[in-house]
């Protein structure tokens, strides 16, 4: 990679056992810069104007992780008004508690909203709209 530019994806602990997948999956991304999303969904995640953090909660064993980052830090690519975390639950139990994480994927959205699993694209995209007051 070259340059300084900061795409706005995180990992806080490991990205071991099924999370590995994200992390290649991030990888190729920014690597190639082509990400795999609809045109419709795309434009719309580009439209946002407002800040965004998202932070998903995930364990290594959780089959169902992987799509929730890899969704969640494709938002953060194509736009620099949003941050997206992958959080190791088991790593962090502060922040698990903090969010009430039972299960994972658990996605939290700007600190006081949440979505749980992973759901499709337009579904969190949604989310994120209703969070930030925008219709969607």
């Amino acid at each position: 990679l070259e340059g300084d530019k900061e795409f706005g994806i995180r990992y806080y602990g490991i990205p071991s056992g099924y999370e590995f997948a994200s992390l290649l999956e991030d990888i190729k991304m920014v690597g190639t810069g082509e990400v795999d999303l609809s045109d419709d969904i795309i434009e719309r995640v580009k439209a946002i104007d407002k800040d965004v953090h998202l932070q998903v909660y995930v364990t290594p064993t959780c089959p169902y992780c992987p799509r929730a980052v890899i969704a969640a830090h494709k938002f953060a690519y194509l736009n620099p008004k949003i941050k997206s975390d992958m959080v190791e639950a088991t790593e962090f139990p502060h922040l698990a508690r903090k969010y009430n994480v039972m299960g994972v994927p658990r996605t939290i959205i700007n600190e006081n909203d949440f979505i749980e699993g992973a759901v499709p694209e337009d579904m969190l995209l949604d989310k994120i709209y209703e969070n930030i007051g925008v219709a969607s």
